[in-house]
């Protein structure tokens, strides 16, 4: 039904395969290591190790990991995303629609779906489920719904909400979300970022001559800053550990999901590993690179990542689940879109 809404909120998150079929895991594979702000490397070379060499010894592995967590809604990040989607939408009365960088719905079907539905609209808010800036992550999603955008000539504009990392309602969200876990008896809190290749964060660098090239850098003062994957989750991170009370000993910052060498350390299947050796035995752990649980949190370090760590001699592994739906991010985002609106 048609409606005078003039504007509306639009969720972007990764995105998912449409099954686990191995045919459709190896579509979403294709196309999302075929971005070149994902494997930045010339086309040709690209084209010939994602799909002559990874995506073929990939596409069955990971057919296998979707299954082991797929529900019989889909995908846990589509349905996450759906969940968040209605639950902000029963508090504003704005329309609010979701896209995601690979597979579906596209940027140009949600643009399509909200322009029939308010012929009016006279501006879209896109939200990047993103904390923090990465060329991989939030600013491929960004540049992906701005070429939308403008190929399809919508007689609408596009407003984008900038990376939130720092933002206070977004950490004491995440502090909320995490509270009743820290509760709980532990020896360690390990913050497990989304890896990427430490070139990715050089080539981030507005200034060209800070990043990973500075002592320190992500706690000396730059302009490299607005735009540094590394800095914004090492300052997610101190927020939240300073609002949970958690002491600087007893928690720390680790990568997951490398895919290669050269990528930011120290890996977290590496800590998980070493940790029960250290002392560590009880260990609580979170993945605030991600908004909705996901392949990334759910079989990579609740299943492999729990393995890796009790084998290892560990006693007790708790996976705190990400932002989700919970009502402190929900009025975040809600929030968030007011801002901008008086922006």
């Amino acid at each position: 039904m048609a409606t005078n809404a003039k504007r509306a909120l639009l969720l972007m998150n990764l995105g998912s395969p449409d099954s686990t079929s191995v045919k459709d895991v190896r579509r979403y594979l294709n196309e999302f290591l075929m971005d070149g702000r994902v494997i930045d490397i010339p086309y040709i070379v690209r084209s010939l190790l994602v799909r002559g060499i990874i995506v073929p010894f990939r596409a069955p592995k990971s057919a296998a990991a979707y299954r082991s967590i797929w529900t019989d809604e889909g995908s846990p990040l589509i349905v996450l995303t759906k969940q968040l989607q209605e639950a902000v939408q029963q508090q504003i009365a704005e329309p609010v629609a979701i896209a995601m960088r690979y597979g579906n719905p596209s940027p140009k079907q949600a643009y399509d779906q909200l322009l029939k539905e308010h012929p009016g609209l006279e501006e879209v808010v896109l939200l990047p489920l993103y904390p923090h800036y990465a060329m991989s992550s939030y600013e491929t999603a960004v540049e992906y719904a701005k070429e939308h955008h403008a190929k399809g000539n919508y007689p609408f504009k596009l407003n984008i909400i900038q990376p939130f990392y720092d933002d206070a309602d977004y950490i004491d969200a995440l502090a909320q979300s995490m509270k009743p876990y820290t509760e709980l008896e532990y020896d360690h809190f390990l913050f497990s970022y989304h890896g990427v290749p430490q070139r990715h964060i050089r080539k981030s660098d507005t200034t060209g001559c800070h990043c990973l090239q500075v002592s320190n850098c992500c706690e000396t003062a730059s302009a490299a800053h607005a735009t540094c994957y590394r800095h914004q989750l090492v300052v997610t991170t101190k927020l939240v550990a300073e609002k949970l009370g958690i002491p600087k000993e007893k928690y720390s910052i680790s990568f997951q999901s490398r895919l290669g060498k050269g990528w930011l350390e120290p890996f977290t299947d590496k800590r998980l590993e070493a940790m029960p050796g250290e002392g560590i035995k009880k260990l609580l752990i979170a993945c605030p690179a991600f908004i909705s649980d996901c392949l990334e949190t759910i079989e990579e370090i609740g299943e492999e990542g729990k393995e890796t760590f009790m084998h290892a001699g560990g006693e007790s592994f708790t996976l705190i689940p990400c932002l989700n739906t919970h009502p402190a991010w929900v009025r975040t985002i809600i929030k968030q879109f007011g801002n901008l609106e008086m922006s």
